[in-house]
């Protein structure tokens, strides 16, 4: 059987003569041909080509196309844009989809998926084609009941067998908060930041919150231990212009925004967490690869049972300024740094403010009782990232400054205390394991003239297990040491003695914080998660507690606290999520000494039972 093998003309040297008749055959190539099979086909097979095998050229085609135009050159097109059609709208003509201002899913005019219809709504001062409407409703729904050292009141009790220092630990708050915010935006939002930005969001909460004690509630004796409240507060009304003429072709950008708006001094919201009237000039360069803010803020005061904005009444003498900027790939790859100084200028000591439940919150109720103002510097390096497979925030604060009248010795005392926090966590398939550290220094000399207690402006941290864990969650008042003062605050991981997150100042003579935890989040579907947490709590010196409560040692240890959480997103995203979560709080030497209560109180426990509905 003759074999043709068609050969490239480039390697056609000469011909090559056939073998002598007594030549010995060559040797047959491996694979099938072995066994005594026929070559394979070189030819297509499926469309794949043989290697070595080219097929024959097609048949030229000649084209005669009299008094036909050439085609423009490519520089004849606009380079810039092409018109097209509306293409926001393209799919409904199509009939491919029809809006439902009900539907949260697909494309809704409401939701920013299409910008406005000028024809429908004149009365709007816009008239370019490219502002959007966009329009956020939350239900925000919570209920916990919890334990903690509730004091007895002095003039009266709830029972009158209540007579020892802490009454009955159990207590329930049902809290519900409605929150709608809604946004005009000018410009193609898909790839780039809005030109003009307009925002308000209102918030409100209503409250309900049952205690097994009197003057826990009230600073009346003869008010009920139980409250029902309400509030409307206003937490973004602002304008972001964005100055178009700086973007590059990755829109890197900058923007000055002003009026009450969110901001976040670090990744976690150790330092600065709120939402307060200011003014921001904040943007991007270097593909986003930098990052900078540069901010002034004048604090607004709070109310006092739901933490929300008060716009009707005068703001405080309390001004916040920050400078930050942020380096991504810096120290290492892979690892964003922010440099960031933030100056805290208190001028509150003429300031006497009484919450609306009769308590006072500035000056707080402890040593001598005079107003008190201050001047503190933050230096804070922040880092957030990874290192190989392992991921790592770390956060570090340094503050300096001069208190001008500390309540131990009504005398200026210099600030210079440090703060560190480090949280390193590792992936593997759908768990996530977390390690965390933090360290806030306490005061070691209450009557000397440097306060060296860590305290922040306004945390609200999301660590260490964040609202999950018992200690972050829940207020313990601090019973015998100061009136209406608490160990720590809502939300909050410092142990700072202060009156009030919300509307206290902060307290630089207070014992400071040492934590160890570890954590675990299990993603057992994309709709399910399970997360949990054990934290090892110290005080960092109890000299400040020594002091107000006249003891002559205190233990440091806090406890263990220990918590778990099942997370459940029916729909695989933020729209509907359900919360429950458990804490418990064993308590150790230092705790069971500040707070001894009936029955032991060495064992306290935070249920917390939440559900969020996002439109």
């Amino acid at each position: 059987m003759a074999v043709w093998l068609a050969i490239p003309a480039a390697l056609m040297v000469q011909a090559v003569p056939p073998p002598p008749d007594d030549a010995a055959p060559p040797p047959p190539p491996p694979g099938d041909w072995e066994q005594g099979e026929p070559p394979v086909d070189p030819g297509i097979i499926e469309g794949r080509e043989r290697s070595g095998y080219t097929a024959p050229l097609p048949e030229r085609i000649e084209q005669n196309n009299e008094g036909a135009i050439r085609a423009p050159p490519p520089q004849a097109f606009p380079t810039d844009q092409l018109p097209i059609p509306d293409r926001w709208r393209l799919i409904e003509s199509l009939g491919l989809v029809k809006e439902s201002l009900l539907d949260p899913y697909n494309q809704n005019t409401y939701k920013g998926d299409r910008p406005i219809n000028r024809a429908k709504v004149p009365w709007l001062p816009i008239k370019e084609d490219d502002w959007f409407f966009v329009a956020n409703l939350i239900s925000d729904s919570v209920y916990e009941p919890r334990t903690f050292p509730i004091p007895v009141g002095v003039q009266t009790t709830e029972d009158p067998d209540r007579n020892d220092v802490f009454g009955n630990d159990f207590s329930q708050v049902f809290s519900q908060t409605f929150i709608a915010g809604f946004a005009l935006l000018k410009g193609s939002t898909t790839f780039k930041p809005p030109t003009v930005e307009y925002r308000v969001t209102l918030a409100y909460n209503v409250n309900y919150v049952d205690v097994p004690e009197r003057r826990v509630l009230f600073v009346e004796p003869s008010r009920p231990s139980h409250r029902l409240d309400q509030f409307l507060g206003v937490q973004e009304a602002f304008v972001d212009y964005h100055f178009s003429q700086f973007d590059n072709d990755r829109f890197d950008f900058i923007s000055i925004r002003a009026g009450i708006q969110p901001f976040q001094s670090d990744f976690r919201g150790f330092l600065f967490n709120d939402q307060q009237l200011g003014v921001r000039l904040f943007g991007s360069r270097d593909n986003n690869r930098f990052q900078f803010n540069l901010a002034a803020f004048w604090r607004l005061e709070k109310d006092t049972n739901s933490g929300l904005n008060a716009i009707l009444r005068s703001p405080r003498d309390d001004f916040v300024f920050v400078a930050n900027a942020y380096r991504q790939d810096f120290l290492i790859p892979a690892l964003t740094s922010q440099i960031t100084v933030v100056y805290n200028m208190n001028r509150e000591a003429n300031d006497i403010q009484i919450d609306t439940n009769g308590f006072p919150v500035r000056p707080a109720l402890l040593g001598t009782l005079r107003g008190r103002e201050y001047d503190v510097v933050y230096l804070g390096y922040n880092a957030d990232g990874r290192i190989g497979r392992v991921n790592l925030t770390g956060s570090f604060y340094w503050a300096l400054g001069e208190d001008r009248n500390s309540f131990f010795t009504d005398r200026p005392a210099n600030i210079n205390a440090q703060f560190a926090a480090l949280e390193a966590s590792y992936d593997r398939d759908w768990m996530r394991f977390r390690l965390s550290a933090a360290y806030s220094s306490g005061d070691s000399d209450p009557y000397d003239d440097t306060e060296s207690g860590f305290d922040a402006i306004f945390e609200n941290p999301i660590f260490a297990g964040a609202d999950t864990s018992y200690w972050i969650r829940q207020t313990i008042p601090f019973a015998g040491g100061g009136r209406a003062v608490a160990v720590n605050g809502r939300n909050g991981i410092l142990n700072s003695l202060r009156s009030s997150k919300e509307q206290g100042q902060s307290n630089f003579n207070n014992p400071g914080l040492m934590l160890l935890g570890a954590g675990a989040d299990f993603d057992l579907t994309p709709q399910f998660r399970l997360s949990a947490n054990a934290n090892h709590l110290w005080f960092e010196d109890t000299a400040t507690l020594q002091v107000l409560r006249n003891e002559g040692s205190i233990p440091k240890e806090i406890g263990f606290d220990l918590s778990a959480a099942a997370i459940w997103r029916p729909k695989a995203n933020q729209n509907l999520v359900f919360r429950l979560s458990a804490a418990t709080l064993l308590a150790g030497r230092g705790f069971r000494d500040l707070f001894t209560a009936r029955g032991g109180g060495q064992e306290f426990v935070s249920i917390l039972a939440n559900v969020v509905l996002t439109y």
